[in-house]
C-alpha cells in the first residue's frame, strides 16, 4: 500500500468510525496540506452507509441487510453468479447463511474498495460490509445509504413480512477483537512466528468448528488485531487473550 492508498483507507475508516486516536491525528495533519484527500472525505461524508433498525429497535447492520437482499435476488433468479462479497471481517454468521442457501461468498480484505474491485473483476452485484456500505452494483458503483434502504423496503414489501423476522435469516455470533500493539519490526516478523502460529492453531483446535479465528496485521497502524468468534463469548474471549498474550511478548 503506498502513500496515496494509505490515506484513502484513512479517509473511509474516519467515515466509518474506525479510527485509533493516532490514526486521526496523523489523518488530520495529512487533509490540512492535501486538497484532495480533504475532498474525497467530504464526499464519502455525503454519501452514508445504512444500518436499519427494526420495528422492535433492534440493528439490523450490514452483514443482515446483505444476507437479506442477496436471498431475494437469488430467489428472483438476479443475483449474478449467485454470489455476495463480504470481507474477511463479516459475521461467521454470514458465511454460515450463503452455505445454508447455496450462495457462494467472496471474502476480501476490509475496505469497500476491494469489495467494490472483486465485484467489478469478477461480474458480482451485490456486497459490502459489516458497517452498513452495501453495494447494489447494478444500480451504483458506491455503498449509497438511500438505494440500500431501497432494497431493504423492496424486500421487506414483498415477502410480506416484518424486517425483524426477515432478519432472523442469519444468526450473528458473538466476537471478540482485541488490538495488540506491536513493534514495526514486530509486524514484519509476524507472519513466521512459529509460537504465534501454534497459538492460533490451538484455538483453531479448541474451538472445534464451532468457531473462527482472525489474526491480521493492521496496513495502517503498529497493530496485530486478533479476533475471534464463536458460540460461546466466555470461551472465545479466553481464547483471545492467550493469543494476544503470544502476540505481545513475541512482537512488542
Amino acid at each position: 500500500m503506498n502513500e496515496e492508498e494509505y490515506f484513502e483507507q484513512l479517509c473511509s475508516n474516519s467515515v466509518d468510525g474506525t479510527l485509533t486516536d493516532s490514526e486521526k491525528q496523523k489523518l488530520e495533519e495529512h487533509l490540512a496540506e492535501c486538497p484532495s484527500c480533504a475532498a474525497l472525505k467530504e464526499d464519502l461524508e455525503q454519501m452514508p452507509s445504512m444500518l436499519a433498525v427494526d420495528e422492535n429497535g433492534q440493528l439490523v447492520d450490514g452483514d443482515k441487510v446483505i444476507a437479506i437482499c442477496a436471498k431475494r435476488m437469488l430467489d428472483e433468479g438476479t443475483l449474478a453468479k449467485n454470489t455476495a462479497v463480504v470481507t474477511v471481517m463479516s459475521n461467521m454468521g454470514f458465511f454460515k447463511f450463503c452455505e445454508e442457501n447455496g450462495i457462494a461468498c467472496e471474502k476480501t480484505a476490509v475496505g469497500d474498495r476491494y469489495v467494490l474491485e472483486r465485484m467489478l473483476q469478477k461480474g458480482y452485484n451485490i456486497g459490502g460490509e459489516q458497517s452498513g456500505h452495501v453495494i447494489f452494483l447494478d444500480y451504483a458503483t458506491t455503498g449509497d445509504g438511500e438505494l440500500s434502504g431501497v432494497q431493504l423496503l423492496k424486500t421487506v414489501v414483498k415477502s410480506g413480512q416484518k424486517l425483524s423476522q426477515l432478519a432472523k435469516i442469519m444468526t450473528v455470533y458473538p466476537q471478540v477483537l482485541i488490538n495488540v500493539q506491536v513493534t514495526p519490526e514486530g509486524k514484519q516478523k509476524y507472519n513466521n512466528d512459529e509460537y504465534i502460529i501454534s497459538a492460533v492453531q490451538q484455538a483453531e483446535m479448541d474451538l472445534m468448528g464451532d468457531g473462527r479465528v482472525l489474526v491480521r496485521v493492521s496496513g495502517t497502524e503498529p497493530l496485530v488485531r486478533v479476533m475471534l468468534e464463536g458460540k460461546d463469548l466466555e470461551k472465545i474471549t479466553r481464547l483471545g487473550n492467550r493469543i494476544a498474550d503470544v502476540v505481545r511478548e513475541r512482537l512488542s
